[in-house]
């Protein structure tokens, strides 16, 4: 009770007063600061706006509650010793988020893929809500979020479905070795050209992958292929699909199947 006593009728109660107004203050300016940051500076890098967020807030948080501890005499260079001893016990213990923290600089820098891009990784698809230090979250299309590591980003094949604004879409039938392939080009053609969600340029292509490999050529292999924005990619895709598939079962799309062979049958 002494000790109180003599702090609060000396100078530790001004020492106190200040230290509560410097974090107040420093409370406020902080979110003033990040608050201002965020909103122009974060619109440039959408990407990382929040990192960028936490990062200023956490830095700035960090210089109030030690300028708030020297005013009531705390010894800065005590708690800075302990810092380190203890960021080095926290090494040891935490090298995988270390890795981890490392590979998110890399992929800051690197930016294979941005929030709003939609991604396959390591067997997942889906789109990029957040990129952080350890790790990056993806929301599925069921909604569900996967969490993945950096570290396992940056070693593995990662695929950004929407780094560019088209897609092509390649479709393959096998055809019977006697059918009108021009008369199945000009129906398949024409379907892609009255499909809304397939671009007039690059322009729907059609063409002939190759024969039969099985004996004497029984089918073709034919291939259609368009384009479409990678927005809408999906609805061209089912859509185009779906129109073929009506002009099959209608007869409109002049095709004759091929015949499969007897496996045990000997090719002469």
């Amino acid at each position: 009770m002494e000790t109180i006593y003599q702090f609060l009728t000396g100078d530790g109660l001004g020492h106190l007063v200040r230290a509560v107004a410097v974090f107040v203050l420093g409370f406020f300016l902080a979110r003033l600061i990040t608050a201002t940051v965020d909103r122009f500076v974060g619109p440039r890098v959408p990407s990382h706006r929040l990192l960028l967020r936490r990062a200023v807030w956490y830095g700035l948080m960090f210089l109030i509650v030690a300028t708030t501890l020297r005013q009531v005499g705390f010894d800065l260079s005590v708690l800075l010793g302990a810092a380190g001893i203890l960021t080095v016990a926290v090494g040891f213990a935490s090298q995988t988020s270390a890795s981890n923290l490392i590979s998110g600089i890399f992929l800051l820098t690197e930016r294979p893929f941005t929030v709003g891009d939609v991604i396959q990784a390591n067997g997942t698809t889906g789109e990029v809500i957040s990129i952080d230090l350890i790790s990056v979250k993806l929301r599925t299309f069921d909604n569900v979020l996967v969490r993945l590591p950096n570290e396992m980003l940056l070693k593995s094949q990662i695929t950004n479905l929407t780094a560019f604004p088209i897609r092509r879409f390649d479709l393959t039938l096998p055809v019977a070795f006697e059918s009108d392939v021009d008369a199945v080009k000009r129906v398949l053609l024409g379907l892609a050209a009255q499909n809304p969600l397939v671009l007039d340029e690059p322009a729907p292509a059609f063409g002939i992958k190759g024969f039969s490999s099985a004996g004497s050529p029984t089918a073709l292999e034919i291939q259609l292929s368009v384009w479409g924005a990678a927005a809408t990619f999906s609805a061209m895709r089912d859509g185009l699909q779906a129109e073929i598939h009506r002009a099959l079962a209608a007869g409109g799309l002049p095709v004759r199947w091929p015949v499969p062979q007897d496996p045990t049958k000997e090719v002469a």
